[in-house]
């Protein structure tokens, strides 16, 4: 579990970050999870964008891709999702 501290630290970090994986009108699947949970095991902090023709609430999106890929839910803004997991061999970002 992140604290606000650290969250902060991330948010900052996921800023100038662009969304990597795109949830359309079909929403989360087994495949796009585990697509996630690769990207997120080299890259530790990844943005994940819900299109507007996705018919399903992005905060549900963010829990079940959260979920599913075993990762942290950093922030939910708009239509963009920011996720977290610490790497085991690619660890790079230090949480305060």
């Amino acid at each position: 579990m992140l604290t606000g501290k650290q969250k902060r630290y991330l948010r900052s970090m996921a800023h100038h970050l662009d969304p990597i994986f795109q949830v359309g009108k079909g929403g989360s699947n087994d495949h796009l999870i585990r697509h996630i949970s690769e990207a997120i095991e080299k890259r530790e902090l990844l943005k994940v964008s819900v299109l507007n023709n996705c018919i399903e609430d992005p905060r549900e999106i963010a829990a079940e891709l959260a979920k599913g890929a075993k990762a942290e839910l950093v922030q939910v803004i708009g239509k963009t999702i920011v996720l977290y997991k610490e790497s085991k061999d690619n660890k790079t970002i230090e949480l305060p």
